[in-house]
């Protein structure tokens, strides 16, 4: 999972691991609200997440929690995250002060992307009426007895900061998120993944999103990691939300020559402060195109994993996060 690590910061604060309750911790814990707190059952015997839970909230004054980190949660098998959602949403009162959430905070060296489903998250989203910043990572492979991963249109007040990470996003969040009332978020990513682990993401279901109506605050927008990266970019580059943002991210994908001309004859990018492009295939002279246009300090255009591609022997591009 390229590009996927564990934050070491999350809303600010330090991130600490809970030590189960058959670990050796012989320092006291830290106050509360002084570090984001990430809970993780995998691979601790036979530890369950609810009994993790509850050692958390045994442990812990959870009343003064700020953010929280949900990391692996199954035990021998990748299980339905639904019951995780059932307990953050059954125990939102003992949790009045969190202010961040990550939902499935995990890595490829503890599972691929594509190999854990999410559940519908709409529950979490309700209960949380105080939250400010919520990421969630996973993909939409649907398996026989498991919720899908999905989102109804909410309204949240508080919301600042919301992203997913995902090797393929389904375009029911998308819309769903289009369809939403936030009228305090600040920052928007998606990262929008590839069709052969659910990714349906059409230009179409980001219109709200790109009219600039659907969430009047909005001064970062991250639409990434597409495998119709050139046609996002053709629509960001008459799109009435640019306007009003200060950052804009169309890293991660298939970016290519086709999208850069779009951006560069489209409407005016200069009153970006940071325009992110990282891991593309668009042609060096466009890059400095680009480059010259808004600075180089304020584009970032480098390749990364796909600096060794040439066209002419591999034509295929490939996004930075699919399984």
């Amino acid at each position: 999972m390229t590009e996927i690590e564990h934050p070491e910061t999350f809303h600010g604060l330090p991130v600490l691991t809970l030590p189960g309750p058959a670990q050796s911790h012989t320092a006291p814990l830290p106050a509360a609200d002084s570090v984001a707190w990430r809970l993780e059952s995998a691979w601790q015997g036979d530890l369950t997440f609810a009994a993790l839970w509850q050692h958390f909230v045994d442990t812990v004054d959870t009343a003064q929690v700020r953010a929280l980190l949900i990391g692996p949660w199954w035990q021998e098998e990748y299980e339905s995250f639904a019951p995780v959602v059932d307990l953050l949403v059954g125990h939102a009162d003992r949790i009045p002060a969190l202010k961040a959430l990550f939902l499935a905070d995990v890595v490829s060296e503890e599972c691929e992307l594509s190999w854990f489903e999410m559940s519908d998250i709409t529950p979490v989203v309700e209960a949380f009426g105080q939250l400010e910043e919520l990421a969630v990572r996973g993909c939409d492979e649907p398996i026989d007895g498991k919720e899908p991963f999905g989102l109804q249109p909410v309204r949240h007040k508080a919301l600042k900061s919301l992203r997913f990470e995902s090797g393929g996003l389904p375009s029911g969040i998308v819309r769903a998120i289009g369809a939403s009332e936030l009228p305090a978020l600040v920052h928007l990513e998606l990262w929008l993944g590839v069709a052969e682990y659910g990714g349906d993401v059409t230009v179409e279901d980001l219109a709200p999103v790109l009219s600039g109506a659907a969430f009047p605050a909005l001064r970062h927008l991250g639409l990434q990691n597409s495998e119709i990266q050139d046609e996002i970019a053709a629509a960001v580059a008459s799109a009435p939300v640019v306007a009003q943002l200060e950052s804009l991210s169309l890293a991660m994908g298939t970016l290519g020559d086709e999208g850069a001309e779009a951006l560069l004859s489209g409407q005016p990018l200069t009153h970006l402060t940071s325009l992110d492009l990282h891991h593309h295939y668009i042609s060096d002279p466009l890059v400095d195109r680009l480059r010259d246009l808004l600075g180089a300090d304020r584009v970032n255009g480098e390749i990364h994993e796909v600096e060794d591609w040439d066209p002419e022997e591999d034509g295929h591009r490939y996004v930075a996060v699919s399984e």
